[in-house]
């Protein structure tokens, strides 16, 4: 049928912005905010809420959007309509108001409006994914990495709703031709394409084919060399000038924001997991082999500077430490070093490195010094990773790229990782990792050796 076809329902959101108005009137009724008019206030906190979502980008939720985005987006509209709310208070003269009962108000529908987003959220992924609703048709011009594996993606994710119809390989014109009739007999949506098979011509000719015939475009770019996803497109006067990436963490706000993050979480671990597990540990490392409890090791940190990562000594002091890293079934690891290793307690020593500035407790994961000059030489954008501060967990790391690189596609893919993270870095992305590092170390990792 038509209808499910159609790329977003053009009811869809006008009718969440309405139930989200429903919400917010609705329960004004629940507490006694003691209003002289109440008429008076539903007018005002209705036409500030969808000013304020509107500004927000509130309702523009795509299907490829991700749980973890939808928070912080809540977050900031609850933020600015919280001070509208106690605005109205000066601005309306209302000195008999309860501010207690107003925030209330404000936490009960903020509660509300969050489980009715992240389900509408669920319950429209589902409708993709098991009803087939909601779904848009796709081609996608181009045969290399990148396209297969946007191809890969669309096809396993059916909660995103696309149809993969057909792939395209432009040799020529008439094969640009032939995939313009494909498009307007199969009725297709949307044109995904790779930049670099197509030369300035074609891709004219594809975007005044795409805008003649209301169809929606969307490129791949040829980032085999830049695995940058995010542009910053700014103006200088009436110059466009695009820069390469942007990283959240060079703002002001989210630095202090993480850094205080990093204070409070490092603090708590050495208080009540350090201050009674290393005398613990320190007996036993030192019962089973001769050397110091902690081992020290050379690392590149931010800006490429040199610091002193700190580890629980899992291995038998050797001359190699600092050159090889530790490979599965290695001589060199203790009894006691395999299971700490395994469960990655060799690692919270580092948590002191986070108190003193030298890292994170999530970021890119440091390298020995002696590798970093290595990997810096054969791996495009290494060194991006240097652009914040090394964590002890990260997201290549929860990700399925940790512990020994035994092929160059480890490393790659690991720097792929890292480049994502510091692009897309929020406070709720650091928690999620840090809860699948939890997860994962009471699990067991694979390549935990």
């Amino acid at each position: 049928m038509s209808y499910k076809r159609s790329r977003y329902s053009n009811f869809i959101k006008p009718i969440f912005g309405l139930i989200d108005l429903s919400i917010i009137i609705g329960c004004i009724f629940l507490f006694e905010i003691n209003l002289i008019s109440t008429s008076v206030f539903i007018v005002y906190i209705a036409l500030l809420w969808i000013v304020i979502a509107v500004k927000n980008h509130f309702y523009e939720v795509q299907r490829h959007t991700r749980f973890i985005q939808v928070v912080p987006l809540l977050f900031r509209q609850f933020l600015f309509f919280g001070l509208i709310l106690y605005a109205y208070i000066g601005v309306f003269k209302q000195p008999n108001i309860s501010r207690l009962a107003l925030a209330k108000y404000l936490l009960f529908v903020f509660l509300l409006i969050l489980a009715f987003k992240l389900f509408t959220l669920f319950l429209l992924r589902k409708y993709r994914a098991v009803l087939k609703g909601n779904t848009r048709n796709v081609i996608v011009i181009g045969d290399n990495e990148k396209t297969r594996q946007l191809i890969k993606t669309i096809r396993t994710r059916l909660d995103y709703g696309y149809n993969f119809k057909q792939q395209f390989k432009i040799n020529d014109n008439h094969a640009l031709r032939t995939c313009f009739d494909y498009i307007i007999e199969n009725d297709i949506d949307e044109i995904y394409f790779s930049v670099a098979e197509l030369s300035n011509r074609q891709i004219n000719s594809l975007v005044d084919f795409a805008d003649n015939n209301l169809r929606e475009l969307k490129f791949i770019p040829d980032n085999k060399d830049i695995f940058s996803k995010k542009l910053k497109y700014e103006y200088y006067d009436y110059i466009p000038v695009l820069s390469i990436r942007t990283i959240p963490l060079q703002e002001p706000v989210n630095k202090f924001v993480k850094r205080l993050f990093d204070i409070l979480f490092s603090v708590f671990i050495i208080v009540f997991v350090l201050s009674w597990l290393t005398p613990i540990l320190a007996i036993i490392i030192k019962l089973e082999s001769k050397g110091p409890v902690f081992f020290k090791q050379s690392r590149n940190g931010f800006n490429y500077e040199e610091f002193d990562c700190y580890k629980f000594r899992s291995m038998t002091p050797n001359k190699d430490a600092h050159l090889h890293q530790a490979t599965k079934g290695d001589h060199r690891i203790t009894k006691v070093g395999a299971f700490i290793r395994k469960t990655s307690i060799d690692e919270l020593p580092q948590f002191f490195n986070v108190l003193f500035g030298d890292m994170s407790v999530v970021g890119p994961r440091p390298h020995m010094v002696s590798h970093t000059n290595l990997y810096a030489q054969r791996v495009d954008k290494f060194m991006v990773r240097h652009f914040v501060k090394p964590g002890i967990t990260g997201l290549a790391q929860v990700s399925g790229f940790r512990g020994e690189i035994e092929r160059e596609k480890d490393i790659i893919n690991r720097v792929k990782y890292d480049i994502f993270y510091i692009e897309n870095w929020s406070l709720l992305l650091d928690l999620k990792i840090i809860f699948q590092t939890f997860t994962n170390a009471l699990k067991g990792e694979e390549k935990a050796y």
